[in-house]
């Protein structure tokens, strides 16, 4: 509600240039509030400047130097942000005093920030600083370190306050606010310290212990100031007393018994938050069991060596074990030693050691056994191993390993490569095992520099394990690239930024110089290099922050290191992290459209790509007006994947400008708009058809049809449309042929021969076709002659060449011959000229250093008709003579080396 107490306070009188402070004096509350100032009447509020401020801690209103204008009645209004409940003080009157205008004087700081500021991590914090002064001061602000502010940072209400986003530890220091003008500067300073909601640095996890055991739990966490710990029992809350011991975050209880199962929890707790940690207790009672452990029923030992029989039964409270021989109790001597844990240990074994061997065990709560036989085996040795060698890149070698083993063994031979274990499958072009089961000798084939180093023979069997080793002397790599960097995190994430930390990898001798950063989305192909802060990261550097990423998109981010030798593998990726939404910061692109049916515009964009739409509740604001005009007309698409709108309304004039830009939103707020486009309203189909329309048959397949321009007409002609169709009491479209409004003439093809068309002309714009003019029709022409000029023949003397050819005859159903085309293609320039005669022979003069392709065919009304079969003249075959391409005829002995050269190319090749 909305309440205010109207009797007037005493008037405040000052000078012309003074300064003043007008008390708001705001009443008991409790929350959040915030003030704003009444001149005279609502809603004229006072309006904050660089002379005007109204503190948001005092609420008072700072005015640095009165002028004439600021004589008036001030109220107070103080908005309770909680309850939304608001309060108006009584009007203050300022009044001049006529005893003139108050001299400059130099700033007095009024509005001051306490000496000391707490501050919680991840909090906003500001701070306040006005003066008042003559003329009015400026106020800047420092911190004393030196430090620049980041862009967090931001100044508001002309410098009068400074607010700090997001507080880090970082941001603590001592901040100093300066107030100047032209007779002087004052300065005010204060430190913000940092605190912090408890987090947990250690916690405890869940136990189960046994009956009488002691139990010992702690948590310990972080905070500022330091946190204090309590502890709950099944929610109560739980005192150290009797068995129960409780230090701060750690608590132990003596001697466990069946009471003390529960649910427990650790509370860290200082004045800025609290925090649960919680772990189940079970204690368990229960009689000794093998049925986890037993003893393997048959164990093998080598000869020689010393063999450890482990008793481990399950038991709560432990067991007390007992070990038999057969019948005999095992008694200790200097071999056979008795450990606490239940483990028999038998040192140097012979065959007298083998045997049947019980343990028993023993609890409270009842009595249990496992027994396994002991069987002793000779010694297994290697009789032929692996030996140093020298090796040329590209040979095969094989590495002896050979053994003499017990035949009660099961043996088996495995390598190591530099330590690793070779894999004989994905490895299989270089690695090969020869031999049976006493031999594992290695197969390397077509060595590489890579392979140079320590291998190692393995000879495993039930009882023993033991190696042979090989160096390839001249081989050895001294480094690599570096191995993959490990546990990259995401620290801190914001809607463009992320920070990242990892651990090294190994550096393969050769130290680590650099990394470079790489991420993957679910919109990218594969990983994706990106920017960072540092822009390069050096070999000693463990974190670093991403920029330039997308609003509300999942993130996957990986490190590669680099040292000397080159890129090494890429670490494993980090958890998929989403990036805070944002308003969207890219507009639509390709705005334009036009068309549609009458009295509609419509409006088509490019849509915004989802990884860039920056949050929720994705959509479009299309904005639109006639030219000219000057409000704009908004339609909300609340669809991210639409890419079109239809405005329409019968008021809209055809083919009309308009004035469009689209725009994007979010659940966050409205992005930027694209630029303007001008788009056209649909139009009116065109209103008149053609006049004057004729046609002529052009060949067997080509009709021309001919008209005369249109007039201007009141709709606009992009274009003419010519319609065709074969039988005039059935006109079903056989095609169409569209052609731009500049031409008055088309031509139709890929028609049949010798048959009758009907053909209809219109006009056509965006909104669609217009009337038919009326139909014309025309017959297209016979088929040129089917059949090719046969028998050609040619003479070559010197560089003329004749050519002759028998006369082609047209049939019935054909168009009658009218000439001959010979087409002249040159080799070198692949240039074709076609001569025209009537006559069945024709002489040229040729290039002497080139070669040609020479093709006869009949001209016809109909168009040309087949070609002859391709004649190739060769630059050898000057003085030749022939019929088609096959066959040469000499005419002197002088032409024979090149005539038959020429043969040969010519039968050999046809280009």
């Amino acid at each position: 509600g909305t309440s205010s107490t109207q009797t007037t306070r005493s008037a405040v009188s000052v000078r012309e240039g003074q300064g003043v402070v007008l008390l708001c004096g705001p009443p008991m509350h409790s929350g959040e509030l915030t003030f704003a100032w009444i001149f005279n009447e609502y809603p004229y509020f006072v309006q904050q400047d660089s002379r005007r401020f109204i503190s948001q801690e005092t609420g008072s209103l700072y005015i640095a130097k009165v002028e004439p204008s600021d004589v008036g009645n001030y109220t107070c209004v103080v908005n309770n942000s909680i309850t939304k409940g608001k309060v108006l003080s009584s009007p203050t009157p300022l009044v001049l005093r006529n005893d003139g205008a108050m001299g400059e004087y130099e700033p007095k700081i009024e509005v001051h920030f306490p000496d000391t500021v707490p501050a919680a991590k991840g909090s906003t914090v500001k701070l306040e600083c006005f003066a008042l002064g003559n003329p009015v001061p400026e106020i800047s602000w420092r911190r004393t370190s030196g430090v620049p502010f980041p862009s967090k940072v931001k100044m508001k209400n002309s410098n009068a306050v400074l607010e700090i986003q997001n507080f880090q530890q970082e941001d603590t220091g001592t901040y100093e606010c300066v107030a100047e003008n032209s007779r002087g500067k004052n300065a005010a300073r204060g430190r913000i310290s940092f605190h912090a909601k408890p987090h947990w640095l250690q916690t405890m996890i869940d136990g189960a212990l046994s009956i009488e055991e002691n139990l010992f739990w702690e948590c310990k966490a972080n905070g500022k100031p330091k946190p204090s710990y309590s502890w709950l029992k099944n929610g109560d809350n739980l005192m150290a007393e009797g068995r129960r011991q409780i230090e701060n975050g750690a608590l132990s209880i003596a001697a466990l018994n069946l009471s003390d199962t529960g649910m427990y929890q650790c509370v860290a707790e200082n004045k800025h938050g609290i925090i649960y940690s919680s772990a189940e207790l079970m204690v368990l009672a229960s009689p000794p069991s093998f049925s986890k452990n037993p003893l393997k029923a048959l164990l093998k030992a080598r000869s020689g060596s010393d063999v450890a029989l482990e008793c481990k039964p399950q038991a709560s409270p432990r067991a007390i074990s007992l070990w038999k021989k057969g019948n005999e109790i095992v008694q200790r001597n200097e071999r056979i030693t008795l450990l606490p844990n239940g483990t028999l240990k038998i040192a140097n074994v012979t065959r007298r050691d083998a045997g049947s061997y019980t343990c028993i065990a023993k609890n409270p709560f009842g009595t249990a056994s496992t027994t396994g036989r002991l069987f002793i085996t000779e010694p297994t040795r290697i009789t032929q191993r692996p030996a140093n060698m020298e090796i040329i890149v590209g040979e095969s070698i094989v590495l002896p390993c050979q053994i003499a083993s017990d035949p009660a063994l099961d043996v088996s031979f495995s390598w190591a490569f530099n330590g690793q274990l070779i894999d004989f499958h994905g490895d299989a072009d270089h690695f090969d095992r020869v031999g049976g089961s006493i031999s594992g000798d290695l197969m390397i084939r077509n060595i590489q520099l890579n392979h140079g180093g320590k291998y190692v023979c393995v000879i495993n069997t039930d009882v023993e394990s033991l190696s042979a080793s090989a160096h390839f002397a001249n081989c050895l790599i001294e480094s690599g690239p570096p191995g993959p960097p490990d546990t990259v995190a995401v620290e801190e994430i914001t809607d463009s930024t992320a920070q990242l930390s990892w651990k090294p990898g190994r550096d393969n001798g050769s130290p680590i110089t650099g990394y470079i950063i790489q991420a993957r989305t679910p919109f990218t192909v594969g990983w994706q290099a990106v920017d960072t802060v540092p822009e390069e990261i050096n070999g000693n550097t463990l974190t670093a922050t991403v920029v330039g990423l997308n609003a509300w998109v999942e993130y996957e981010f990986r490190v590669v290191a680099r040292n000397s030798v080159g890129m090494g593998e890429p670490s494993p990726a980090s958890a998929k992290t989403r990036t805070e939404d944002a308003m969207p910061d890219t507009a639509p692109t390709d705005v334009g459209g036009g068309g549609g049916t009458k009295s509609e515009l419509v409006i088509t964009w490019e849509p915004v790509p989802e990884e860039l739409q920056n949050g929720e509740g994705f959509g479009y604001i299309i904005a639109f007006r006639p030219l000219g005009a000057v409000t704009w007309t908004r339609v909300v698409i609340s669809t991210p994947g639409v890419a079109r709108y239809v405005f329409r309304n019968d008021t809209i004039p055809a083919f009309s400008p308009f004035d469009v830009k689209v725009g994007a939103y979010n659940n966050r707020g409205e992005g930027p708009f694209s630029s303007i486009a001008t788009v056209f309203s649909a139009e009116e189909v065109p209103s008149e058809a053609p006049k004057r329309v004729w046609g002529r048959s052009v060949s067997a397949a080509q009709i021309e049809v001919i008209w005369e321009a249109l007039p201007a007409t009141p709709e606009r002609v992009l274009g003419y449309e010519v319609v065709y169709w074969e039988d005039d009491t059935k006109p079903d479209t056989v095609g169409k042929v569209r052609i731009s409004a500049n031409y008055s003439a088309v031509n139709v093809t890929g028609l049949k021969a010798n048959t009758q068309y009907y053909l209809a002309l219109c006009t056509f714009n965006t909104a669609g076709t217009g009337p038919q003019s009326t139909p014309i029709n025309a017959t297209t022409k016979k088929p040129p002659p089917g059949q090719p000029p046969l028998n050609v023949e040619w003479t070559m003397i010197g560089s003329l060449l004749t050519l002759h050819w028998d006369p082609v005859t047209a049939m019935e159903t054909e168009a009658e011959v009218i000439g001959y085309l010979v087409l002249l293609r040159r080799h070198r320039d692949n240039e074709v000229n076609s001569i025209m005669t009537n006559k069945t022979r024709l002489e040229l003069t040729l290039s002497s250093n080139d070669n040609y392709l020479i093709q006869i065919k009949a001209l016809s009304e109909g168009g040309e008709g087949v070609g002859s079969e391709p004649i190739h003249i060769h630059k050898l075959s000057m003085g030749a003579q022939g019929s088609g391409a096959s066959r040469l005829s000499l005419l002197s002995p002088s032409h024979l080396s090149a005539v038959l050269v020429s043969a040969l190319i010519l039968l050999s090749s046809s280009w």
